[in-house]
């Protein structure tokens, strides 16, 4: 595990950029794990900017994402159908039949996580996985608890993730109670990588995250365990690191 601790978190958001940009100058038809959440936001703006101005080429990339909320349609304001075009999608070159996000309202929710599972190993896994962290330690939707190996299925959301979500959805009664996610196990296998992290209140779950024991109770401690991942934060979520790794 690498830890870079940059300026600031439009510096991330750069830095996140060029290791995509980079990965796909390199292979053109790579395969991207995709977060959501208010972190990832500078990023996808920058990657947008790399694509207007640099000419970065998305028509051969392949996405999916890591999670959704049981019960919305792609058409809901909240869903990260929505989201990934609002943010991303609309701006770039990327084709849509080569962009998986996981549906809400499947009507067999389980078995559309194994299709997922299925559609990830055909087009030969996730080269670049990108991703943020809760103040919980959840990865994905991969509350504490969720087992380390699991792979892509619905999970329960916790009641801390489900207050944090209030503000998005408007009440407490609003907020789904599932989500389907990518397990632990599927984020692991991919070949790269990289944790968002910003601001103070990041600090403690990455400090539990980076040098406490792997544990189910924080899911983020799992990449401990990955051979190539990097968290990329700026100082004040990295300041209870015990570790001077720069």
């Amino acid at each position: 595990m690498e830890i870079r601790v940059l300026d600031d978190y439009a510096a991330i958001c750069r830095e996140a950029s060029v290791q995509v940009a980079r990965t796909i100058r390199n292979k053109p038809n790579c395969v991207l794990g995709m977060p959501t959440g208010s972190t990832p936001i500078g990023m996808f703006r920058e990657l947008v900017r790399l694509h207007r101005e640099e000419g970065l080429d998305f028509s051969h990339v392949v996405s999916f994402n890591l999670d959704e909320y049981l019960g919305i349609p792609p058409t809901h304001a909240q869903s990260y159908h929505v989201y990934m075009r609002e943010h991303l999608f609309t701006h770039i070159n990327i084709s849509p039949d080569r962009v998986f996000i996981p549906m809400g309202n499947a009507e067999d929710p389980v078995a559309h996580c194994t299709w997922y599972e299925k559609k990830i190993a055909e087009f030969g896994g996730i080269d670049l996985l990108l991703l943020g962290i809760g103040t919980n330690g959840h990865i994905a939707f991969n509350e504490p608890g969720s087992p380390l190996m699991g792979r892509t299925r619905v999970g329960s959301l916790s009641s801390h993730t489900r207050r944090d979500s209030i503000r998005l959805f408007g009440s407490p009664e609003a907020v789904p109670k599932f989500a389907i996610t990518m397990g632990i196990g599927t984020l692991l296998e991919a070949r790269r990588i990289l944790l968002l992290a910003s601001g103070a209140g990041k600090a403690e779950i990455v400090r539990i995250a980076v040098e406490g024991p792997i544990t189910a109770r924080v899911p983020a401690s799992s990449l401990q365990f990955h051979a190539d991942t990097t968290f990329l934060l700026d100082p004040p979520a990295a300041y209870l690191l015990e570790k001077d790794e720069g």
